[in-house]
């Protein structure tokens, strides 16, 4: 796997963790406190953040936006 999607794959690896904890708490009755949930839901978040950020400045180099003055 080339490691420009390895920051995807642990944004979808963070989801499907978080889907299948909520799974487990409603169907098996699993004792899962939500900090984990939303600790979880915040790295996601800020891996996401930090993809978008890339793919924007590589977009702006290749393309040389410059910001208005």
């Amino acid at each position: 796997m080339k490691t420009r999607y390895g920051s995807f794959v642990l944004i979808v690896l963070l989801g499907l963790l978080m889907a299948f904890g909520v799974l487990a708490k409603l169907m098996f009755g699993a004792d899962i406190d939500s900090d984990w949930f939303w600790f979880l839901a915040g790295v996601g978040l800020a891996v996401d953040g930090v993809v978008a950020f890339m793919r924007q400045k590589k977009f702006d180099l290749k393309y040389q936006v410059r910001p208005r003055r």
